[in-house]
């Protein structure tokens, strides 16, 4: 299994330099690519756009200054710390103005860097957070009106739809295939709705209860063969759930919506068949403790480049996906339950989701 490395690319005219700072990062885990000059640099992240940018002030083609504003300009969402051996507080002033996010002073130890690396990722990860969700405030108003518009007329395909089949003769192959495909397609629609209104439905503290997360998977496994009757003529579910997990606090019903979604993926990515794995465990540390799950499938995988990608709301690489599900179940489980969830995948191998909840009560959910 894989998981998507930060891009990280360094800009820097002293070759020897830039090489031991790349080494060291990519035993942090990063990906590091390198750039001698700022022509390359702009080419650099033109095509492989990176996260961050390590940039030094002296470059032997662009100023800094110029560079980093040409760096801004293609991606404003890039982090960019100055690294340099020139300048003072006037300098690292003029930077933070241009779209720097931070400034190092060379000489500097590695363990400086590596925080002021980390620094900048927090930072513009919650910047990014805080422009999706401005990008998506007027759902919220608009998505329980569209609710009403469309499930009023799927109310009447549906009751059509049982007159006729009373009614007629449905031994007619054509004619029964045709109500079938209509009855999946307002199936699809009104699931599609129901997703649109998990979306934006504000969270309840009022709703916190205590919760066995055994408990809610051994139901969702339960139900599977009535939700997902034909996947599992094909497929095999197993659990290793560890006994007597301590309970944490949250909603129940959000909390079982967010596994069903992730138990759904995992089956719909099985459509040729295989098993779907589901663990249970407890975490020590950090504390006070973090129930922990992880579903494991064997099926199609995705793509590396796709991985950044999926808890974006309305992204999907299924041809009838909504591009809802993992987007609802990261505002279940990150923003309202304080919690973790990962994905780890390889392409044509299979697929690791790994969510982490807190037992503590923390504060009312965001």
């Amino acid at each position: 299994m894989t998981t998507v490395k930060r891009k990280i690319l360094v800009v820097d005219d002293n070759l020897e330099f830039a090489k031991t700072v790349a080494k060291n990062l990519e035993k942090e885990g990063f990906q590091v690519s390198l750039a001698p000059d700022g022509n390359t640099a702009i080419v650099a992240a033109s095509n492989e756009s990176p996260e961050l940018v390590l940039l030094d002030l002296k470059l032997p083609d662009i100023p800094g200054v110029e560079l980093l504003r040409i760096m801004k300009s293609i991606n404003e969402n890039m982090a960019v710390i100055v690294v340099t051996a020139y300048g003072g507080e006037r300098v690292a002033i003029d930077l933070m103005k241009a779209g720097a996010i931070d400034f190092l002073s060379k000489p500097f130890n590695f363990d400086d860097l590596l925080n002021a690396i980390n620094n900048a990722f927090k930072i513009s990860d919650a910047q990014r957070e805080d422009k999706k969700h401005d990008r998506y405030p007027h759902l919220e108003k608009f998505f329980p009106f569209l609710a009403h518009e469309i499930r009023n007329p799927l109310h009447a395909i549906s009751g059509a739809l049982a007159i006729i089949q009373r009614r007629s003769d449905l031994k007619d192959e054509i004619l029964s295939q045709s109500v079938k495909v209509i009855q999946e397609e307002v199936q699809h629609l009104n699931e599609f709705v129901q997703e649109c209104l998990n979306f934006v439905r504000p969270p309840s503290e009022s709703r916190f209860v205590e919760i066995d997360i055994n408990e809610v998977i051994s139901f969702i496994v339960n139900t599977i063969p009535h939700r997902f009757e034909e996947l599992c003529q094909k497929i095999r579910v197993t659990t290793d759930l560890a006994p007597q997990l301590p309970k944490f606090f949250g909603n129940y019903e959000e909390i079982k919506q967010a596994f069903l979604n992730l138990v759904r993926n995992g089956l719909e990515a099985m459509d040729e068949g295989g098993e779907l794995t589901i663990r249970s465990t407890f975490q020590t540390e950090p504390k006070p403790g973090w129930v922990r799950v992880a579903l494991v499938d064997h099926g199609l995988g995705m793509k590396e480049e796709n991985l950044q990608f999926l808890f974006h709301p309305f992204f999907t690489t299924k041809p009838r996906g909504t591009g809802l599900g993992l987007a609802i179940c990261k505002r279940i489980i990150v923003e309202r339950h304080h919690g973790k969830i990962q994905i780890e995948s390889q392409e044509g191998k299979g697929t690791t989701v790994t969510v982490e909840l807190p037992i503590e009560r923390r504060s009312r959910p965001r």
